[in-house]
């Protein structure tokens, strides 16, 4: 009772301590791909995933959750995002057995089509071509500390392009997940995000640095049925406080429906997804899921991702 009531009381300052910003810093951080959600299961619940996070994609969203992989597991990931970007991301954990915890490793790209060069003069294009993209490469480990709490951070190499000019530097992520055991009824907390200054033509912009508390439960499982509610609370380093909602209904295991709600964003709003397992043997599994995101004038952003247990 002592590690809930510290650990709640830590959940409940810590954004009062972020709502205290005055304004927002938006356009005064680099790294903004680092905010894209990869996983079409997390962004089709609103991205209400830090109190959830349970799968490989848990480097992605809180590393605390990482220890819900017990053997081995891919996830792969794509994003189609406006103005014809895209966003691929793979990450491989696995639970060793031979040393407590799991580990992973991942992998992210932003990248679109060569562009013209186009200058004043020549407003139709030079007839040169330049690439503009970003990636990152990460080592992840996670442990159970206790039966409930379980702690893991994401230590990743990041590398932003922009025709011959290229920025690399290192980010850090920290997660926590405690597992109170009513109604599977779990709280989540991470900071994403920290590490060095990016600097481009000699312009410094700090990393996009964000904090999150999030919560999830299981008020509803049968033999065949499961309904899974999470929300959560955002504070990031360039923008307003942000808030997000969502759930999953799941039928025998297999088939999944997910909707959600964006709070307090510039576009996201409505969400929905699905997805459908395979089961390929004892203890593996083919995941496919979907999911659609309302960014509004933006239109629709649709992400597709593959999960394979085995």
């Amino acid at each position: 009772m002592k590690r809930i009531a510290m650990l709640s009381a830590i959940l409940l300052v810590l954004p009062g301590m972020a709502f205290g910003e005055q304004f927002a810093k938006v356009g005064t951080f680099g790294g903004q791909f680092l905010k894209i959600g990869v996983s079409a299961r997390a962004t089709g619940m609103g991205s209400a995933f830090t109190g959830v996070a349970d799968d490989a994609n848990s480097v992605f969203w809180n590393p605390g959750g990482l220890v819900n992989v017990v053997t081995n597991e891919v996830a792969i990931n794509h994003v189609e995002w406006p103005a014809d970007i895209n966003l691929t991301s793979i990450a491989i954990a696995t639970n060793p057995r031979s040393f407590p915890g799991t580990i992973a490793i991942s992998a992210r790209s932003l990248w679109l089509d060569p562009m013209l060069v186009r200058t004043a003069y020549e407003p139709d294009g030079t007839g040169q071509h330049f690439d503009a993209g970003s990636s990152t490469f990460g080592l992840s480990y996670a442990r159970f500390w206790t039966d409930k709490f379980s702690a893991g951070f994401t230590l990743q190499y990041i590398h932003e392009g922009l025709a011959e000019t290229a920025v690399n530097t290192f980010g850090f992520d920290f997660g926590m997940m405690y597992r109170i055991g009513v109604k599977d009824l779990k709280l989540g907390m991470v900071l994403q995000n920290l590490g060095g200054k990016m600097t481009f033509d000699e312009t410094e912009s700090k990393m996009p640095t964000t904090f999150k508390v999030g919560a999830s439960f299981v008020p509803i499982v049968t033999d065949h049925h499961r309904m899974l509610f999470a929300a959560e609370f955002a504070h990031p380093s360039d923008n307003q406080e942000r808030a997000n909602v969502g759930v999953e209904y799941t039928l025998n295991r297999l088939f999944h429906v997910r909707t959600g709600y964006h709070i307090n964003y510039d576009t996201d709003g409505v969400c929905f997804g699905f997805g459908a397992a395979i089961n390929t043997g004892r203890q593996s599994k083919l995941q496919l899921d979907y999911s659609a995101v309302d960014m509004g004038p933006l239109q629709y952003v649709h992400r597709l991702s593959l999960g394979v247990v085995y």
